[in-house]
């Protein structure tokens, strides 16, 4: 059983959560002022790992019959037949009800949101079939992190820093529309969007970088608006040297490092806010 949860978990690349976990975290601190009560801070934990496990999971059902095509994902654990696809759908709907239960746990508006948000990163998984904003689509699903920690705390949109969540938005786009370059051929062949599949990994590079200036503008626009102080501000200093470096590491004819670029670079900006916001509020 053991090793069946250590497959389900590879699977959905479960390390990934730290992505959207410490967006949600800074919303929610940003909400109190400071650090939430202990309760508020576990089960906004573990509305993020059941939001992200179910949507991750969907995702995998979803491109099964795509990523058997594809070379580059072919050994993933569904088309590899070490995961059986009702195993993969127990693990989606167990992870989903632990999402609805944890923001039923939070507060009344929380719970309401939570369909909404869910909803936006299943829905993820199939826009690739139509369109090549599908990167938008899912910078729109992680901008709820923030936004989802705030309204745990406060029970309210009032006062919610919305730079934060478009500063997000344009963050991810931007790196998944880089990560999407390594299937851009594969996605012309068979039919799938993307920006580098329909622009050409060039474009999509330069177009990236656009999302990622924007990103860090609003990123600069959430502190000062919080009247956060000088902690926050090295932070920012620290986000831009990640980005402008996930940007020199690859480039669009030497795609050998993308996981540095994706993962580290990316875990490290999302690590790095996080505790710099965390940092100024309760030395502010």
């Amino acid at each position: 059983m053991f090793k069946k949860i250590a497959i389900l978990l590879e699977m959905i690349k479960f390390e990934h959560t730290v992505f959207a976990l410490p967006f949600a975290l800074m919303g929610a601190f940003l909400a109190q002022g400071g650090v939430p009560r202990a309760i508020v801070f576990f089960w906004v934990v573990m509305a993020m790992v059941g939001a992200r496990t179910c949507a991750m999971g969907f995702n995998r059902i979803a491109d099964a019959r795509f990523d058997r095509d594809n070379p580059r994902t072919a050994d993933r654990a569904i088309p590899a037949g070490s995961v059986q696809m009702w195993e993969a759908w127990a693990m989606v709907i167990l992870a989903g009800l632990l999402f609805f239960f944890a923001c039923y746990q939070l507060n009344p508006l929380t719970f309401k949101l939570s369909p909404l948000a869910l909803s936006l990163t299943l829905f993820y998984s199939v826009t690739k079939r139509f369109t090549w904003l599908c990167h938008v689509v899912l910078g729109i699903a992680l901008a709820f992190s923030p936004l989802g920690g705030f309204v745990a705390v406060k029970g309210t949109l009032v006062g919610f820093p919305w730079a934060l969540s478009l500063g997000v938005l344009f963050w991810v786009t931007g790196f998944d529309t880089i990560y999407a370059c390594m299937d851009a051929d594969f996605d012309r062949k068979v039919g799938l969007f993307s920006l580098p599949a329909r622009f050409g990994r060039e474009r999509a590079f330069r177009m990236a970088v656009l999302f990622h200036v924007v990103a860090f503008a609003l990123f600069v626009a959430t502190g000062i608006s919080c009247r956060l102080n000088y902690f926050y501000y090295i932070g920012i200093v620290l986000t831009a040297c990640a980005l402008f470096y996930q940007h020199i590491i690859v480039n669009p004819k030497n795609l050998s490092r993308i996981n540095m670029s994706f993962f580290t670079m990316n875990g490290l900006i999302s690590l790095t806010l996080f505790v710099v916001t965390w940092l100024s509020l309760v030395t502010g």
